[in-house]
């Protein structure tokens, strides 16, 4: 049974209130049977990624309402995968733009409706199909998909990640930070409409460092006509709005005028917002010779608009030449790359598809050593073709000249152009190709105490005249064989890249410097009476040797020394040891560490003291508790009040209270700690006298 539009709609809003995209298995699955109703394939222009609208950093766009459609499953960074929400593009519009200038990108999504939940997500989508944004994670830059009503976007005070689904009462932040964009990189926009109404929105941008806006002005581009002479071709510099075009061509017109424009029709129009293409039909054939196609403002009052509402200038014109019908010449190679394994021929009139016999035997070539043609194709389109495309059985890896020739094949006639005319068979076409070159290089290491000395060397064969060498991300050459100095030892990283003009070869090493030495060792850092020290050597590298000075007239040449002892002194004094060691190639390198040589490790608390400020017996504390370990000291009033407590037994008690000088007399304490050699636990107990004087 369906429910009431106001039932359904409160049924709704509740469970949305509470959980926002949220799995509720069986309510969820009733209330979309009501929804089924609406359900549908998204085939309104822009609601699908591969139709999306065209945008211009200059302008608003404005959409009026959304129709209610079918949604598509997203993977949301951060959100998606915990099996608790299901993310959508529900009821959605996309949008596409390129960056032409890198920077932060603003953008703001304001419901006419206030009240309405509008979520997005951004995608780099460069050198990809747009319908891999269901399926890529790694296409997604960000989105916000917060459950808080009204506008949404990117700024500056956005949160740096993306908000998930939330209850609409969090009133989580709606705005992400402006994502950074980079130039010449393509995006799409989704904005997904979570709440069923078709009120409608508008998209800005604005606040970022980015541009999105197409510098290049409109323009013609070029002009080409059939065989007949009765439609021209004509190409554009970019991409204009389809809307823009009249449907009768008022925008154009020839000179001389042997002929009118009595239509026009946009390539690819009916499946998208632009063209940057169209048809023109003429009232009559043009005879051959020389024109101009001219644009002036159509009956619409504009010439041909760009996605920036920028038109083509008025009077803006481009040739056209109508020849006589004749056979269209072998006209061009495309230049020869590296170990080609497809040559590409271009023609200034399209080839009849049915015309190139698929094997490739309407052509041959000879030169310097054999070549075998496996096949010949074209990039056909209403089975005409503008190229012709060879491929050979193997790649030419070697440096030779050659003849491409033109011959009939096995249907006894060359190739066709689109007007019928066969091209003569004999004609051909020089071209030349390019040994390949290796980027392998060699090196020999001159080692020493300061710096290190690499000598690189590449024998250049084949032909190379380029050399670009990288050293550690930081430095280059373009010699052929340089000379690196190194100061820093260990693991460096070289980079070469080769070339002859055509071909191209990368190498790379990791290259290891051993003379690395660095002296270091670890040592005994408080030393107690009757105690030894003890020292463990940690230098680095290649060591032959190591002299020791301990600082007490002792010396050693072992690599893990002999414990030492030092002196007894009525006071704390210090000692410097250092140790000093040689490399296999005779360098050195030293460390000295200060050990501390102390009177006395006997752990005591005093029975009384003075804090008066006088500098003598001043604090009460744990004295000489430096083989104390997990220290605890507390002190106690004759009411058992603790009045201070440390687990540091550097830290002193000054004889004050709450802020406030403690009351002379007797004071209990208890101290604990783990004899850090015998590793017992002690606990000792006993009283102090506070003396004021």
């Amino acid at each position: 049974m369906l429910c009431s539009a106001l039932l359904c709609r409160a049924i709704f809003m509740y469970f949305y209130a509470q959980m926002k995209h949220f799995s509720l298995i069986v309510l969820i699955s009733w209330l979309s049977v009501q929804q089924s109703a609406n359900g549908q394939a998204c085939t309104t222009l822009g609601q699908n990624p591969s139709t999306a609208f065209p945008v211009c950093g200059t302008s608003t766009f404005v959409q009026n309402t959304v129709p209610i459609c079918g949604v598509n499953n997203l993977v949301v960074p951060g959100c998606t995968g915990s099996g608790t929400a299901n993310y959508q593009d529900k009821n959605p519009f996309w949008y596409r733009f390129t960056c032409y200038r890198t920077g932060t990108l603003g953008f703001v999504i304001t419901p006419n409706d206030l009240g309405d939940d509008y979520d997005w997500q951004l995608y780099d989508i460069t050198g990809r199909n747009p319908n891999d944004v269901y399926t890529v994670p790694s296409l997604v830059v960000t989105g916000n998909w917060a459950g808080t009503y009204g506008a949404t976007g990117a700024s500056a005070s956005g949160v740096n990640f993306i908000q998930c689904a939330s209850d609409p009462a969090a009133n989580e932040n709606s705005f992400a930070q402006m994502p950074t964009i980079i130039e010449g990189r393509q995006y799409l926009l989704l904005v997904s409409h979570f709440t069923n109404s078709q009120s409608g929105y508008t998209l800005s941008f604005g606040g970022g460092t980015a541009s999105i806006t197409d510098p290049t002005d409109p323009k013609l581009g070029t002009a080409t006509a059939n065989c007949e002479g009765n439609s021209i071709h004509v190409t554009l510099n970019k991409k204009m709005k389809c809307r823009s075009l009249t449907g009768t061509g008022t925008e154009f017109s020839l000179s001389p005028g042997l002929a009118t424009v009595i239509s026009a029709t946009g390539t690819g129009c009916n499946s998208s917002f632009d063209l940057d293409a169209l048809t023109l039909t003429l009232s009559n054939p043009l005879p051959p010779g020389n024109y101009q196609l001219i644009i002036r403002n159509g009956s619409d009052g504009n010439t041909l608009q760009d996605n920036c509402d920028r038109t083509i200038p008025q009077g803006d014109a481009i040739p056209l030449t109508i020849l006589p019908i004749q056979p269209t010449p072998m006209d061009s190679l495309t230049k020869i790359g590296c170990a080609p394994q497809t040559l590409e021929l271009v023609f200034s009139r399209p080839i009849r598809c049915n015309s190139i016999d698929p094997s490739g035997r309407d052509f041959s070539i000879t030169g310097t050593y054999p070549v075998t043609i496996s096949g010949a194709r074209g990039e056909c389109v209403n089975g005409v073709s503008s190229k012709i495309f060879i491929d050979l059985a193997t790649p030419l890896y070697r440096a030779g000249n050659f003849q491409l020739r033109l011959l009939r094949g096995p249907d006894g006639s060359t190739i066709i152009d689109e007007c019928g005319q066969e091209t003569p068979a004999g004609a051909s076409l020089p071209f030349s190709t390019k040994d390949t070159v290796n980027a392998d290089f060699g090196y020999t290491i001159s080692l020493g105490c300061q710096r290190d000395t690499v000598q690189y060397i590449h024998n250049g064969a084949n032909g190379v005249n380029s050399w670009l060498w990288t050293f550690d991300f930081i430095r280059t050459s373009n010699q052929q064989n340089p000379q690196i100095f190194y100061g820093v030892f260990g693991d460096h990283l070289t980079e070469l890249i080769v070339s002859n003009g055509v071909c191209s070869d990368t190498s790379s090493q990791m290259i290891f410097l051993p003379n690395t030495l660095k002296a270091g060792f670890e040592a005994t850092q408080l030393v107690c009476p009757n105690d030894l020290a003890r020292f463990r050597d940690t230098s680095i590298g290649n060591i032959v040797n190591w002299s020791w000075d301990f600082g007490n007239g002792q010396f050693s040449n072992q690599q893990q020394p002999p414990a030492q002892v030092y002196g007894s002194s009525p006071n704390n004094y210090q000692v410097p040891v250092t140790l000093t060691v040689t490399n296999d190639i005779g360098c050195t390198s030293s460390a000295t560490v200060m050990i501390n040589v102390l009177n006395n490790c006997y752990i005591a608390v005093p029975s009384a003291f003075t804090p008066n400020g006088d500098g003598l017996n001043d604090f009460l504390y744990p004295l000489n508790a430096y083989k104390a370990r997990d220290l605890s000291f507390s002190v106690f009033n004759r009411l058992g009040e603790r009045v201070f407590y440390t687990n540091d037994w550097t830290r002193k008690w000054d004889g004050r209270h709450k802020g406030r000088d403690a009351d002379m007399g007797t004071y209990v304490w208890i101290l604990t700690y783990t004899n850090t050699d015998t590793n017992k636990r002690i606990e000792q107990k006993g009283s102090t006298v506070l003396i004021r004087q």
